[in-house]
Order: structure tokens, then C-alpha cells, then sequence
């Protein structure tokens, strides 16, 4: 499953708690439109699965415990010690005692701090437990010892999370995907999907009122004004909003990578993955 799922991440500092809540706020709103622009995994075995983000399906059902959004990040009150709440509620996996991993499986951390842990009785926590602990926990976007986000590419985070625009662009973008009806979205235009956020896996499925289209050339707009805001120059004077234009391009024209693959691998291939390797090779 790891392996099948690699992905890279953006890591991004925040300056004080409510920079933290902002970033996380915002970051986590937009997760939906992220995973249909990055959408690219139409493919396992060489043959179409069913789903234009098979990667991202995957995650919609692994460890309920421990992935996917967190509703409480938009309530009032979020901040370091609601996070902390959250963690101390997923299960504990292992503690690494005296160069031996012990099984702690669905084991609780809250009791590990009362020394109350079956499997180490009377022995309390370490920093390294509590640090180890939190590298089980893999929702969309998390906490560690600087924020970490999940959506793949470091100039769309960076840039909405620099806008004073991206408040109210949260605002908007969580309104939508939390009035989804389960069941939308997450196959290619045919199954039903059972977790409502993962809505985002095609460009040109309907929110009430716009479109994750829409959504997504809302979300790069912000973001260019961001990075231009930032100001930070290459040696041709030119601002990081450049590195946008391939994910402008996928949102304006409506078509995610995977959907090109699949138009190809369904015309020109005439049904030979092995196609895929000269013609996207990096």
C-alpha cells in the first residue's frame, strides 16, 4: 500500500498557534480541489481501474483511526491542544524499548501515560514514544514539528497560505465540499464514494453552484497573488507563480492528467500501457 501510494508532501512553518490554525484551515479546505488537479492514477496492472485517483482511493480506506479530514479543525477553539486530543485518541501502534519494537496495536496512549499499558506494565511514555506516536497518525494534513501538508506540490500551499485572500477562499471551499452528498465523485464518473471529501477526484463534478473546476482556478488565482506577493525572484526576475502553469492549465481546461492517460490508452495506445513510459517519462 505505501508503496503504491508514494507521494511527495509540502512541509511549511508557521510563526504562532493561530498561524498554525490559519495554514491548517486552509490547507485542509482545499485538500479536495488538490486531489482532483494532482489526480493521476488511473492505471494498476496496466489496465484502467475505475478511478482517476486510485492513490488517493486507497486512503479512503485505510485505518478510519488514523487518515483522512478532521471536521474539528473548523470548530471553534482548534489549536495545539485539540490536536493533541485528536492523537492521544488514535491507537497506538508500537513503543521502541531497549532496541525492540513492542506491539501496542490498538493499544491507548492516554492509558500509556497512566503506566496503565498492558504490554509494558507500570512504564510510563518518552519523549520518543510521544514522538513515534505521532508519525502513525496520517490525516490529510498534520502536525508534527512543522506543519505538514498533504497536497503535492509546494508553490499551490505556499501561495494560499501567504494570501490574506485565502481566509475567505477556506470559507468557500469547505462550504461545498461539506454539503456533498456521500456517494459523489471519488470513481471515474460512476461509483459511489464513501467519504464525501474525497468529492475532488474529477474536475468536472458539480458542487452546489460551481464546479471543482471552478473551485480550482479560484484556488490558483489566489495562490498566484500570493507568490507574486512573496516576491521571491529567480535570476531572471521571475516570480514562483511560474511554477502554477501546468496546474492552471489542467484546471481551465477541465482534462486531469489521468483523463488525458486514459484518452490515450483508450485511442492512440490502442490499449498498450507500456506507452505511458516514452511519452511521460520526466
Amino acid at each position: 500500500m505505501m508503496t503504491r501510494t508514494c507521494t511527495v508532501q509540502v512541509n511549511l512553518d508557521y510563526a504562532s498557534e493561530a498561524d498554525m490554525v490559519k495554514k491548517f484551515r486552509v490547507s485542509l479546505a482545499l485538500q479536495p480541489v488538490a486531489t482532483a488537479l494532482f489526480a493521476d492514477s488511473p492505471f494498476t496492472e496496466g489496465k484502467p481501474n475505475g478511478y482517476l485517483s486510485y492513490r488517493s482511493h486507497i486512503w479512503t480506506d485505510t485505518d478510519p483511526d488514523r487518515t483522512g479530514m478532521l471536521d474539528f479543525v473548523f470548530e471553534d477553539g482548534f489549536g495545539y491542544e485539540r490536536y493533541v486530543d485528536y492523537l492521544l485518541d488514535v491507537p497506538m501502534y508500537f513503543s521502541y524499548r531497549d532496541g525492540v519494537y513492542v506491539d501496542a496495536s490498538g493499544k491507548s496512549f492516554r492509558k500509556f501515560l497512566k503506566g496503565e499499558l498492558d504490554v509494558l506494565p507500570g512504564a510510563l511514555p518518552t519523549l520518543r514514544d510521544w514522538s513515534d506516536h505521532m508519525t502513525t497518525a496520517f490525516p490529510e494534513v498534520r502536525l508534527k514539528k512543522l506543519w505538514r501538508c498533504a497536497a503535492p506540490t509546494g508553490a499551490r500551499g505556499t501561495g494560499c497560505a501567504r494570501c490574506p485572500r485565502s481566509g475567505s477562499a477556506c470559507s468557500t471551499t469547505r462550504s461545498h465540499w461539506t454539503r456533498l452528498r456521500p456517494g459523489q465523485g471519488l470513481q471515474h464518473r460512476r461509483a459511489p464514494c464513501p467519504a464525501r471529501w474525497r468529492a475532488g477526484h474529477a474536475l468536472g463534478l458539480p458542487f452546489r453552484g460551481a464546479s471543482v473546476r471552478e473551485l480550482a482556478v479560484e484556488a490558483l488565482k489566489i495562490s498566484v497573488a500570493g507568490l507574486r506577493r512573496r516576491a521571491a525572484l529567480n535570476a531572471d526576475g521571475i516570480d514562483e507563480s511560474r511554477f502554477l502553469e501546468p496546474l492552471i492549465e489542467i484546471a481551465e481546461s477541465g482534462q486531469t492528467a489521468a483523463e488525458r492517460k486514459l484518452e490515450l490508452f483508450h485511442g492512440r495506445w490502442n490499449g498498450d500501457i507500456d506507452r505511458v513510459f516514452p511519452e511521460f517519462a520526466y
